[in-house]
């Protein structure tokens, strides 16, 4: 049999999300396609050569881009299985579902995959290679974790991603991975709480390296941890960036890390800048403590303003991201973002599509628990996979829509921090440019 994995869209990476289930198929003996709609066309071709085609979606745009090619399989390829798994896919399971999707699988579809492979070729007379690396228990957390190294064959080579673009105008290939899944936090907003509900898990450390290791073979300079939070284990990633150091001197990074975390773990902040760390992303969100006790963030605007002064100190350049637009946002609340942003001298590192991003609602977020937002949604959308809403003041609204088309106008200029060529967000709508990749 064959197996096609999908990916439409991973902010910009090479996708870990189909080389590391494809290495767990390959090892089974299954035969693995894997297609990059965001670098590459899917044919028709390798559509009709599958008997398994499943979807990885890790975000919201990356499940919208996912529609109208799930039609196109189930057209050119009726016969085939369709599963999607990702983050994304137990949220959105019903929608799926009537698209014609088969199977909705967990965030980490690894055993999953093969266990579906399995199920398939027996039912065509056929065997799958299996150990007990691949018993399922009960469909829990509980099995066996990530110890096989990424399997990235296929896939387009690394210099075809985004670039990590240094001050000086250089370019730096850029390789990316997981050093752990889940998170143990709880913020309202955030897809990753309804699925994981405050569990995460690290992969072993000679794994996260090994795959390093194969990036850095292919040409990758610097490696971006796609981690929601990279220090959930703080001394899981100790371990990871001083091996990281010594093998490759050359080699630079960056993580995300929450604010709570900064301040928590600020003798990290040394170690991280001693190893190569160039920058880090944090979703602050907000300067409005109201807003970010509704986040459930668990920091306020003074600790992001320490924060800032301890990565300042370290030599480490802190790149924040904002939900600029929520239902609690005020003119003038935005008005004083702007301030606190330039008082900062943070201008450069704030990407322009952070001052336009508006808060996104999807299915199951525990948000759809507070009054202040059942008061403003509207129907659940299946077009936008969102529950819309509107501000009770429309100048908000306008504002919003006046700031996204100011800075998709505006041109791509040099800015003076390390960052990367596609501007890192997510659980925000995709551009238009993003909808042109099916």
């Amino acid at each position: 049999m064959r197996v096609l994995l999908v990916s439409t869209y991973d902010l910009g990476r090479q996708p870990f999300g189909l080389a590391s289930p494809a290495a767990w198929l390959r090892h089974a003996g299954v035969d693995v396609d894997c297609v990059d709609t965001s670098r590459e066309k899917l044919s028709d071709e390798r559509i009709a050569a599958a008997t398994l085609v499943a979807f990885y979606l890790p975000m919201h745009t990356a499940t919208r881009l996912a529609a109208p090619l799930i039609e196109r399989v189930t057209c050119v390829n009726p016969s085939a299985r369709v599963a999607a798994y990702g983050l994304y896919a137990p949220l959105n399971a019903a929608w799926l579902r009537e698209r014609g999707v088969n199977h909705v699988l967990g965030p980490e579809g690894e055993l999953e995959l093969v266990s579906l492979a399995a199920e398939t070729e027996s039912e065509n007379g056929r065997r799958v290679q299996k150990d007990p690396a691949y018993i399922v228990e009960g469909g829990s957390f509980r099995t066996r974790r990530m110890t096989l190294t990424p399997d990235r064959a296929g896939l387009p080579p690394l210099n075809q991603y985004a670039a990590l673009l240094m001050p000086d105008g250089s370019t730096r290939v850029v390789g990316s991975t997981d050093a752990t899944r889940g998170c143990k936090h709880l913020c309202r907003h955030c897809p990753i709480v309804p699925v994981y509900n405050g569990r995460f898990h690290a992969i072993p450390v000679d794994a996260v390296l090994e795959d390093i290791r194969t990036q850095v073979h292919a040409g990758a300079q610097h490696i971006s941890f796609g981690d929601p939070d990279f220090l959930n284990g703080p001394t899981h990633a100790r371990r990871i960036v001083e091996r990281l150091a010594t093998e490759f001197p050359g080699v630079t990074y960056d993580a995300t890390i929450k604010i709570e975390h900064l301040l928590t773990h600020a003798s990290m902040l040394r170690v991280l800048a001693g190893t190569g760390c160039l920058f880090i992303t944090s979703a602050v969100e907000s300067i409005d403590d109201r807003v970010l006790q509704h986040l459930a963030k668990g920091h306020t605007r003074a600790d992001f303003i320490r924060a800032v002064q301890l990565c300042r100190d370290a030599g480490i350049t802190l790149s924040p991201t904002f939900v600029a637009f929520t239902p609690w946002t005020t003119v003038e609340g935005y008005e004083e973002l702007l301030r606190t942003i330039e008082e900062l001298d943070l201008a450069e590192q704030v990407a322009p599509i952070q001052l336009a991003i508006r808060l996104l609602i999807t299915s199951g977020s525990p948000l759809l628990a507070l009054p202040d937002i059942q008061a403003v949604i509207t129907e659940f959308d299946p077009a936008s996979l969102t529950w819309p809403w509107r501000h009770r003041d429309p100048r908000v609204d306008a504002l919003q829509r006046s700031v996204m088309q100011s800075v998709s106008a505006r041109s791509k200029a040099r800015r003076a921090v390390p960052h990367m060529t596609e501007a890192w967000y997510c659980c925000a709508e995709p551009s238009v440019e993003d909808m042109r990749l099916v």
